[in-house]
């Protein structure tokens, strides 16, 4: 045993999201972890039932009696099903489910403590870069469960409730964004003569590469601008054409509509 009890986690939805935190969960050291996961696809529950630690089923109502904190990994559209099942669970909650309120989530579990999250799929290959906020009946302690938990998975920052949109918009979808702008970078090598694996592969590599060196070197991204243009050289040729252009304009739009439609879907909306 690597710890003094088993911490059993339940989680009500099995799908993609979920299986990367599921993998992180069961791998943290000193902590012994072992994990319910319900879903309605066969698929889903046979994969669930390969991974050492966990066990699948398709009875939401076994998740909840069989852990002692709870993951809410479903889409938001049905999220009323989910709290009829619950019932008055007192446990721990912790939802993923997209634009879902800390409001929400009181009213329709009121005897719970809940904590909000959004994690995105980089959490898969440990690199996650997510959000949080307590509900108003969720302690300090809760927080630190849920640090713990997933700390494998990446970064997660502690923020108020009304940013959480704006982290959907920005780290929740943003993957899908870069990489966008990679496919973009690939192609523009492409028509450079680049072979097109070798291109994907450059660009990839450069995206990784200087998101790595932003981080471990602590600079800010106008440091590294200056730092990579020499004048007169390449990059600030360019840099003359991506600046001169929309694409910051672009990209806050982007980011603005994902926010706009977490707060949507937080309402009820289609």
């Amino acid at each position: 045993m690597r710890g003094e009890r088993v911490l059993k986690v339940g989680f009500i939805g099995a799908g993609k999201m979920a299986e990367a935190l599921i993998r992180a969960m069961v791998n943290i050291e000193n902590t012994d972890v072992s994990v319910i996961a319900s879903d309605v696809m066969q698929d889903r529950r046979t994969l669930m039932d390969s991974i050492e630690g966990v066990r699948a089923t398709d009875d939401n109502k076994e998740v909840v009696s069989g852990s002692d904190v709870i993951f809410i990994a479903v889409k938001p559209q049905i999220i009323d099903v989910i709290f009829e099942e619950m019932g008055e669970t007192e446990k721990l909650v912790i939802s993923i489910a997209a634009g879902i309120s800390i409001s929400l989530l009181e009213t329709g579990l009121p005897k719970a403590r809940v904590i909000r999250i959004m994690p995105n799929t980089p959490c898969l290959v440990g690199e996650m870069a997510g959000g949080f906020a307590l509900g108003s009946q969720a302690t300090e302690e809760d927080a630190q469960l849920l640090l713990k938990l997933v700390s494998n998975a990446g970064k997660i920052f502690q923020l108020d409730e009304g940013l959480m949109d704006a982290v959907t918009g920005l780290s929740g979808s943003g993957p899908a964004y870069v990489a966008y702008i990679i496919r973009a970078m690939a192609d523009g090598g492409v028509k450079q003569g680049l072979p097109e694996d070798i291109a994907l592969k450059l660009a990839v590599q450069t995206v990784m590469g200087t998101g790595k060196l932003l981080r471990d070197m602590d600079l800010d991204p106008d440091t590294l601008i200056t730092m990579v243009s020499s004048p007169g050289g390449t990059t600030v040729a360019g840099r003359s054409v991506l600046e001169n252009s929309d694409v910051k304009e672009v990209l806050e739009k982007t980011i603005k509509a994902a926010t706009e439609r977490g707060k949507e879907l937080g309402r009820g909306e289609k």
